[in-house]
């Protein structure tokens, strides 16, 4: 298969990649990776997968296995099952026992996990001042998206407290993790003492969290993990209350460079990203 844009050629040896998830139809990583592959000229296409379930999403990585795939972004149902079926890992997808990037090469599969790197470098960006050793951090939820980011802040040195519905969830999440990780008695409402002395809120929850945020102390950095929109109601009510917000968007853009380093295995371009997710998502000024 051949194609022609303005600047490069598609050609039949071209190195695919790609984003696996359900649903996967609203990924950014498209976006980003192809504008990458734009301004570098390469014979290259990053595509997006959704398969129906766990034995679909089996077959694809036997398509990689195959030679058939560079390599592949993963996001949720999937990315415990991507490390599961992994050869090997990097020490950041062992610790989270998860993946969002899986590497094929020679009939074996890599997985790698770049969300905390993400993280770090969204908070490094949009909260310069916060230090993370010592520091108290609050997950709100226990989910995929949750156990990566909390495996990151606890390895920079920070004292991770998961405040979630389901509390079983949550100790088996912190069993996972180790001791720098707990279990608060409290819900999600932030009635009781799990938010004291917290430096930073995370928001890892797929719905809005009902969090007074007046409860937290001035100078508080409040992260919010999703992207759609970029400005959630929490960021609103963080940045009402005169708190430091911290979106998702910073986050994505944070953990797609070394994932294009792993399944294209070049450098990306220096591109200004965020104008063009912004107007991807509708939001641009």
């Amino acid at each position: 298969m051949t194609g022609k844009s303005a600047s490069r050629l598609i050609t039949g040896a071209a190195r695919l990649g790609g984003i696996v998830g359900r649903p996967v139809a609203h990924s950014l990583s498209p976006v980003i990776h192809n504008a990458w592959i734009e301004a570098a000229g390469m014979d290259a296409v990053y595509a997006a997968f959704a398969p129906p379930d766990e034995a679909a999403f089996e077959t694809l990585v036997a398509f990689g296995r195959a030679g058939m795939l560079a390599g592949v972004n993963v996001t949720a149902p999937f990315k415990e099952q991507a490390f599961a079926m992994a050869d090997s890992a990097s020490a950041e997808a062992t610790a989270s026992g998860s993946a969002n990037v899986l590497v094929f090469e020679d009939g074996r599969v890599h997985a790698d996990s770049t969300d905390g790197f993400g993280l770090l470098a969204a908070l490094a960006d949009q909260a310069p001042a916060l230090t993370l050793d010592g520091a108290i951090v609050v997950m709100l939820g226990a989910g995929g998206a949750a156990r990566a980011a909390a495996q990151t802040l606890a390895a920079a040195g920070a004292k991770v407290r998961l405040v979630n519905r389901s509390r079983d969830r949550a100790e088996a999440l912190a069993a996972d993790l180790g001791p720098a990780v707990s279990v608060a008695d409290e819900g999600i409402s932030g009635q009781g003492g799990a938010f004291d002395g917290a430096a930073l809120v995370v928001n890892a929850l797929s719905v809005p969290p009902t969090l007074d945020l007046g409860r937290l102390a001035a100078g508080t950095v409040v992260m919010d993990m999703t992207y759609r929109p970029v400005e959630t109601a929490f960021l609103k009510a963080a940045q009402a209350q005169g708190l430091t917000p911290v979106d998702g968007l910073g986050m994505l853009i944070g953990q797609a460079g070394p994932s294009f380093r792993a399944i294209f295995r070049t450098e990306p371009p220096a591109l200004n990203l965020r104008p063009l997710l912004l107007a991807a998502i509708g939001e641009a000024s």
